[in-house]
């Protein structure tokens, strides 16, 4: 378990990374490119603090683009939402397949970057790599369902989820398995309620043991 003091710092740091991503976006919609001092100052942070997380300008603005397509959990799950967790994950998947098809070339340019930055043993404990989007997506399409889990079978499932719902999960299909896009969308559907159920059974097992 990440030591409170640790989990603050990592929170942190990636709210901050959060808000050059939102502050690039913000200056890119005025029409003109932003340089990093431009953009650390519209997130009200040092410039030291932004070449920290960014090495570049282009790396910064190639990823701000990508921020503004990510699907919002308030736009997909209004308050007449199915409340049934299978559901509400398939169609976090759903939107963020689409997203990803949409984005495809920024998106390889996005990781083929945080690989380089890895390679170069830029250690993700001093600033994050990427930026988790897909976890709070996970975390909202559960939200109705916690009382159905305990609270560690919830954290494992969420991490679970989150290797086969975002970029990798589609690429690995595309690149490594060549398989199309339709076969690609059943394949993660299926581990998506293969997951859910593992992590139900899992539940019924202890409570069998109780």
């Amino acid at each position: 378990m990440a030591h409170p003091v640790t989990s603050t710092r990592g929170n942190q740091k990636q709210r901050t990374r959060k808000d050059l991503l939102q502050a690039a976006s913000r200056l890119m919609k005025q029409g003109h490119k932003p340089s990093l001092e431009e953009v650390a100052i519209e997130a009200m942070v040092s410039r030291a603090t932004a070449y920290r997380h960014f090495t570049s300008v282009d790396a910064l603005l190639l990823e701000a683009s990508l921020d503004v397509d990510t699907p919002d959990a308030d736009k997909l799950f209004s308050a007449r939402a199915s409340a049934d967790p299978v559901a509400r994950l398939l169609r976090v998947d759903a939107a963020l397949h689409d997203m990803i098809l949409a984005n495809e070339v920024p998106l390889r340019m996005m990781l083929a970057h945080s690989l380089e930055r890895a390679a170069k043993g830029e250690a993700a404990d001093e600033v994050p790599l990427r930026q988790n989007r897909r976890t709070p997506l996970i975390e909202a399409a559960l939200e109705p369902a916690h009382d159905q889990f305990k609270p560690a079978a919830i954290d494992t499932l969420t991490q679970a989820l989150a290797l086969v719902i975002g970029t990798e999960a589609m690429l690995v299909c595309k690149d490594v398995l060549q398989l199309d896009d339709a076969r690609t969308r059943k394949v993660k559907r299926w581990a998506i309620r293969a997951l859910v159920d593992a992590a139900r059974r899992s539940e019924l097992d202890e409570a069998g043991m109780g």
